[in-house]
Formats: C-alpha cells, sequence, structure tokens
C-alpha cells in the first residue's frame, strides 16, 4: 500500500501513532473473537430447556431438575439451579437468590466488552493526533526543504494514513460492541423472564410488601 509514493512499511517506521492504531485493531481483534466464542458456547435453547425442567416440576422430581440444570454449565441453567437448590427458602429469599445469580452472569457476560467501547470511542482521537503530527511534521520539512513542496509528503502520507486507521479500528470495534450488548441484554432479559415464570412454577411467588 502505498500514499504519495509512501509505503505502509515507511509509516510504520515514522509514526508511532499509526503502531498504537495497530496494537488497538490486534487487541480488538483478540477480544472480539474471545467474546464471540464464549457467546457461542453458552447458546442454547431455552424453550426446550425450560420444558424439561417444567416437567420435572410438575411431577416434583427437584432432584431430577437440579441434576438436568447442573449438566448445562451455561448462565440460565445456573441460575435455574440456584432456585432449585434453595427451594426451602422463602419466595422472597429465592428471588433474592435469582436476581443476585442474573447479575454475577450478566458481569460474565459483559467481560471485556468494556475494551471494545473504549477503542471505539479512542481510536478516531488517536487518528487524529496522528493527523495532527503528520501536519506539523510536513510544515517542518517544507521549512528546511528550500520550497520543494515534494518533502511534504511524508508528513502528509502519515497524516491521512492514521486518520484512515483510526476509523479502521473504530468502525468495527462499535460495531461489534453494540451487537454483543444487545445479546447480552436479550439474555439478561430472557433470564429475568424465566426466573418469574420459575417462581411460579414452584409455587413461590414474592409477595409484594406494602409501602
Amino acid at each position: 500500500m502505498n500514499v504519495a509514493g509512501i509505503s505502509l512499511g515507511e509509516i510504520m517506521k515514522i509514526s508511532p501513532v499509526f503502531d498504537i492504531l495497530l496494537a488497538c485493531l490486534i487487541l480488538a481483534i483478540i477480544v472480539g473473537f474471545e467474546r464471540a466464542m464464549t457467546y457461542k458456547r453458552v447458546s442454547m435453547d431455552k424453550v426446550s430447556f425450560m420444558k424439561r425442567i417444567r416437567e420435572s416440576l410438575s411431577m416434583n422430581r427437584y432432584d431430577e431438575a437440579v441434576q438436568y440444570s447442573a449438566q448445562e454449565n451455561k448462565p440460565l441453567p445456573r441460575m435455574v439451579s440456584v432456585a432449585l437448590t434453595n427451594r426451602d427458602k422463602s419466595a422472597e429469599d429465592i428471588a433474592e437468590l435469582m436476581e443476585a445469580s442474573r447479575m454475577e452472569e450478566r458481569v460474565k457476560l459483559e467481560k471485556s466488552l468494556g475494551v471494545l467501547g473504549t477503542l471505539g470511542n479512542t481510536a478516531p482521537f488517536i487518528g487524529l493526533l496522528g493527523t495532527v503530527i503528520g501536519i506539523i511534521r510536513a510544515f517542518k520539512l517544507l521549512e528546511h526543504s528550500a520550497g520543494d513542496p515534494t518533502v511534504i509528503m511524508v508528513g502528509i502520507a502519515e497524516a491521512l494514513i492514521t486518520t484512515a486507521m483510526g476509523l479502521f479500528v473504530a468502525i468495527p470495534c462499535v460495531m461489534v460492541f453494540n451487537a454483543f450488548m444487545g445479546k447480552v441484554k436479550n439474555w439478561y432479559t430472557e433470564m429475568e423472564v424465566v426466573s418469574k415464570e420459575l417462581l411460579a412454577e414452584m409455587g413461590a411467588i414474592p409477595v409484594k410488601k406494602k409501602a
């Protein structure tokens, strides 16, 4: 790749900002891949799972339901397992325990997403810093070039490439961050719905306290 006759390798040598953006890109790829694999691993058929749980509860086979939940090492089954293993507690306590489980699972699901969000927000500004540095470099080269405008090409190329690189890092990061956060919110909502349904199935609907 060449910009104004300057190769990408030359830009990497003279521009620390470009190197920073390249490191940001690599980090974003690693985090995005890790999260994608994690979400693929925790995905499951909620309908089939809850159908099996309801069948066990309808026949008072709590141990069977607990065992089935323990087999699925995923957010929803872990929350269900918490409720079933504490079924001897009060309705309010079970509801609190499930809420704590949901919050814990959400923290796990959102792990490292802040990295993508931060990169998406800061990469354009890092690219802008490279643009400013490139323009300053161009003016300095022009000052010592005896009026030859061709020497400023290095600075101009640095400015253009770092700007483009900043956007190249930021745009995918923002898109992936929003997509992943959407998944997490959907899973959290599903867990809230299931928790209410499960309390009803167990005959343990929390009683609202009077103000």
